[in-house]
């Protein structure tokens, strides 16, 4: 059995601390991080808002990001081993897809490109107030550090966009609350999880 499972979010909100619980804990587990699908930085456009448009979905190489997805989908086994991922012994013995096997897609703009909503099990969303993100937001340090005023003038207003965006998209998605422990949330995508096994078996 396959399962794939979006975990997407607010900048900062939490979406890699949760993803790497869960590889943890979840048997045969891969993730595919849309930030690995950033353009480099030359190809990324400057906007009317004056600031490299970092968060829009043409930032991205999401053909790459669909076709790392689909590699997964046609063999779990194969993808694992090649992505140095730990499997089950019984996994481990076959090259079929025994046992269950589970594919996190881990990013902030996971539910906003269309060809990629089909694909989820699960769909998980997490959000965080204005002010505490900006807060965490501030205490990151990125490959490309944010100019002055990118929060307020860009981050921010996108991810609100691109919010409305996703909820006109789909109705499936489970919200998750940043604000709580991180062991609340993963509680709360776990038991999801294992009711959703339980479902399919």
């Amino acid at each position: 059995m396959k399962l794939i499972i979006g975990i997407g979010g607010v900048t900062n909100g939490g979406k890699t601390t949760l993803t790497n619980r869960l590889l943890r804990t979840l048997p045969n587990c891969c993730v595919v991080h849309q930030d690995d699908f950033f353009k480099k930085p030359d190809q990324i456009e400057v906007g009317e808002d004056g600031f490299r448009q970092w968060d829009v979905i043409t930032a991205m190489d999401m053909e790459a990001m669909i076709n790392t997805v689909k590699g997964w989908q046609e063999n779990p086994v194969k993808f694992a081993r090649s992505h140095g991922v730990s499997l089950s012994p019984e996994a481990e013995l076959s090259d079929s897809e025994e046992g269950i096997h589970f594919l996190i897609v881990e990013g902030f703009l996971i539910y906003n490109y269309k060809p990629l909503l089909d694909v989820y099990d699960k769909c998980f969303y997490i959000s965080i107030p204005y002010e505490e993100c900006k807060r965490r937001r501030s205490t990151r340090t990125y490959t490309v550090p944010d100019p002055p005023g990118l929060f307020d003038g860009h981050v921010w207003p996108m991810y609100l966009k691109h919010r409305k965006e996703m909820e006109s998209n789909s109705d499936r998605i489970e919200y998750l609350d940043g604000m709580s422990s991180k062991e609340d949330m993963y509680n709360q995508v776990y038991e999801t999880i294992q009711n959703a096994l339980l479902n399919n078996l």
